[in-house]
């Protein structure tokens, strides 16, 4: 990675900051901050000039102030939570400050009655889930990095994973949502919210913005209730027979929670056999979680298919190390993409790649790619795979790869004509464009 330099005047930055969160440590200067930390924001930002310091508000209204500062000031703010997403998108441009919500993260409400909960942006997945469980609930999102995520990251990049197929995606999830404006104001929608103001649905529009149109503090989420029991079935074998398993399961009156097609060197990494792979997991009362999954084990039987049922620990870990080895990357160099096409479409692509998943129903997954080159490979496969109409077409965006990469492809590939609207959103929302600028579709 080439050295960065910065000509900013660093003091006047951060004492203005210092003078709004007023705590000793909440104000890190830029070297000061750790090596390994300095690395993940490098990896999000495309100036040569680094951010003169990163601003940690402990609540609400610091960071209303301190968003209100950079405002004032035209100062450029990259949000974040812990980092962990930092490197997903587009590189973010002429980045003067960074602001964490990582010291926000207090517990508001938990309704336990109603099944919702309302948290702060910085609180941890991993802690939130814990807090739950005590009551025997969850949040039905199995994002990346659970143990180091925050809430407000995970919808900031509308990031989830595998169970979607039961629960849908993270918007599905979300009640009410507060956020503070690029001018520093504080607006809320849906929730406790006694009735929403006409025009957009705010919650819908900051999920998967990735910081450009504000600066998520609060939301309010609907909870499910923990099951009784839990099953995974794994078929794998050749390719055909795997697509046909496929079709039979969506077809089918299976209630799967999660349900994923695996690339062969995935299945072979995790140690599950030879070919491609499906995984199917069912969570009910025990009796419904044993049917089901013997009814899975019985199609792929038919179909020539190797099978086996996991439980208890055993699926713990297999559904963990699937997570891991989906989401690590074994070189720097790796490109992890996030992809959407038909689901008849899927298995077709995963033959085309070494390590990818993609879920049955909805068509979307991720995919590792070692080049460039790959990747426009795959993102003509998936304009098209089986795929007759513009309105159907897929996608393949690049979440994290080496910033060369980045530099040198369109990281969105966004080939629709809604880039007018989005930019006009955007300029509504941020006129002074501060806000994660360059990070989303478009350079937006």
């Amino acid at each position: 990675m080439k050295a960065m330099s910065n000509d900013r005047p660093q003091a006047v930055c951060a004492t203005d900051f210092a003078s709004i969160v007023g705590e000793e440590n909440a104000v890190c200067l830029w070297e000061n901050i750790e090596l390994s930390q300095q690395k993940r924001i490098q990896q999000a930002i495309a100036s040569e000039k680094f951010p003169s310091c990163i601003v940690y508000p402990r609540t609400q209204k610091q960071l209303a102030a301190v968003i209100a500062k950079a405002h004032t000031n035209n100062w450029r703010v990259l949000p974040c939570g812990s980092g962990s997403k930092l490197n997903w998108g587009g590189l973010a441009k002429g980045i003067d400050v960074v602001v964490s919500t990582e010291r926000i993260n207090q517990l508001i409400e938990h309704a336990v009655g109603d099944l919702t909960v309302t948290v702060e942006a910085g609180m941890k997945f991993s802690d939130l889930q814990a807090l739950l469980a005590k009551s025997r609930q969850f949040l039905a999102l199995d994002p990346t990095a659970p143990e180091s995520a925050t809430i407000g990251g995970i919808v900031a990049t509308g990031d989830t994973g595998s169970l979607r197929q039961r629960y849908g995606s993270v918007r599905d999830q979300l009640l009410g949502i507060t956020f503070v404006r690029a001018d520093g104001e504080i607006a809320k929608a849906g929730g406790r919210v006694v009735k929403n103001v006409a025009g957009y649905d705010l919650m819908k529009l900051l999920t998967g913005s990735y910081g450009t149109l504000g600066f998520i503090s609060q939301l309010t989420f609907r909870l499910y209730p923990l099951a009784e029991a839990s099953g995974t079935v794994v078929l794998t074998g050749k390719a055909e027979a795997i697509s046909q398993a496929a079709d039979i399961l969506r077809g089918s009156a299976l209630t799967p929670v999660q349900a994923d097609l695996l690339s062969n060197k995935l299945v072979s990494s995790l140690g599950l056999g030879e070919g491609l792979g499906l995984i199917a997991r069912f969570q009910s009362i025990s009796e419904s979680v044993k049917e089901q999954s013997n009814r899975v084990l019985e199609v792929g039987q038919k179909l020539g298919l190797d099978g086996a049922i996991f439980a208890d620990g055993d699926e713990a870990n297999l559904w963990q190390r699937l997570q891991e080895r989906i989401h690590t990357s074994a070189t720097e160099s790796v490109i992890t993409c996030k992809i959407g096409v038909l689901p008849t479409a899927a298995v077709e692509i995963l033959t085309q790649v070494e390590l990818g998943l993609i879920h049955i129903s909805s068509g979307l997954g991720l995919l590792q790619l070692e080049s460039k080159n790959q990747v426009l490979k795959i993102r003509d496969a998936c304009g098209g795979l089986r795929l007759r109409t513009q309105a159907n077409r897929g996608f393949l965006t690049i979440l994290s790869a080496p910033i060369a990469v980045k530099e040198q492809i369109d990281v969105w590939g966004y080939t629709g004509n809604a880039l007018p609207l989005m930019r006009g959103i955007k300029e509504q929302f941020d006129s002074k464009n501060i806000l994660s600028p360059g990070r989303f579709v478009g350079g937006i």
